[in-house]
């Protein structure tokens, strides 16, 4: 059997060939060359995302390191995030790994378990493998440092791409959930039911997601009325465990709070045991409770959380759709919504004893 005359018609490791692909996709050979080996030249959304669908019913696999010494660089994004084992982040990921599996490209993710020097350590390990983009998803830090800043800038420099999801101090594309506003809806439900004395639990204050959301909710407070230095601010672990040791460490300080507004559903859910097992609370008659995220299983608590809701698989898309576009002139900065559910978790405040 005579080898196929283009290149381009190579076969796959199983069999397939990229003229497989292209005629399954309906485009032509060239186009399905583009996107799935890597060009300079700019395929639509919609012809990517058929031949990437096509790629993968057929299972064809390009044969990735001699491409990527043509090219200099892999179809792989290199996704950072805090937790891999975190609902939010994990929602992020699906949404960002399913815009790049639309483009033929493969998601590397890799946690820092929320330590800041490894995201430089990832960002440089992904340049040294030659990725062809990086998406950071998680919050920035106040004090951001040079580190981070010039890492990207180098692998920028070197053709690749960047994205960031939530607030950096940094010069790249950005997908930028509403914190502020949407803590300070919170704000208003707390007042609105009637509570003056409320506990917020955070996590660390350098992170800049804490920041935003701590300080919209004071605003939103103070603008309504109250005092912004009545709530009690618990500082804790941005975790399920810090959630349940801030609400004890909270109503130790503070044993007349009629509600609690975590800073994530993790630590609502902390919150929540820490309230109806450990103190004998009841939510909501005696205590309401609000998160921030709207992760998938808020609904199904006992009671179901009232929560800020934040789109996060599409956040996740939207980071990937930017690295896959046509490079702007200067760092787009894309604004993502936030929408207060209301649920069973939050009540009236009760009357004073």
């Amino acid at each position: 059997m005579q080898p196929d005359a283009d290149p381009r018609a190579r076969r796959g490791p199983g069999g397939v060939t990229l003229r497989d692909v292209a005629e399954r996709a309906g485009v032509s050979l060239a186009t399905a060359s583009r996107v799935l080996n890597g060009s300079s030249r700019v395929v639509g959304p919609d012809l990517a995302a058929r031949v990437g669908r096509a790629a993968a019913e057929l299972r064809y696999a390009a044969n990735g390191p001699a491409q990527a010494l043509a090219r200099a660089t892999t179809n792989v994004a290199g996704l950072v995030v805090h937790e891999v084992d975190d609902p939010y982040f994990a929602s992020i990921a699906a949404g960002a790994m399913r815009v790049a599996t639309g483009h033929g490209l493969l998601t590397m993710m890799a946690s820092t378990s929320r330590d800041a020097g490894r995201e430089v350590e990832y960002v440089q390990r992904f340049q040294a493998q030659r990725v062809r983009a990086v998406l950071l998803a998680g919050s920035g830090r106040i004090d951001e440092g040079d580190e981070l800043g010039r890492a990207l800038a180098d692998f920028a420099d070197g053709g690749g791409r960047v994205a960031l999801v939530s607030e950096h101090d940094l010069p790249f594309d950005t997908v930028l959930p509403a914190n502020r506003r949407g803590a300070a809806s919170v704000a208003r439900l707390l007042r609105d039911l009637g509570h003056r004395e409320v506990g917020v639990l955070t996590g660390p204050r350098e992170l800049r997601t804490v920041a935003d959301r701590l300080g919209g909710f004071l605003d939103g407070w103070e603008q309504l009325g109250g005092d912004r230095g009545a709530p009690v601010v618990v500082e804790a672990d941005f975790s399920r465990a810090g959630g349940h040791a801030a609400t004890l460490s909270l109503f130790a300080r503070a044993p007349r709070v009629t509600a609690v507004f975590a800073l994530n559903d993790l630590m609502a859910v902390g919150a929540l045991n820490a309230l109806q097992a450990d103190l004998g609370r009841r939510v909501p008659d005696d205590v309401s409770v609000v998160g921030f995220d709207d992760l998938w299983f808020t609904g199904d608590l006992q009671p179901a959380l009232t929560t800020v809701r934040l789109p996060l698989e599409d956040m996740g898309a939207r980071a990937m759709e930017l690295v896959l576009s046509p490079p702007a002139a200067d760092p787009r900065r894309v604004p993502v919504p936030a929408e207060l559910i209301v649920r069973g978790s939050t009540g009236s405040a009760r009357p004073p004893a």
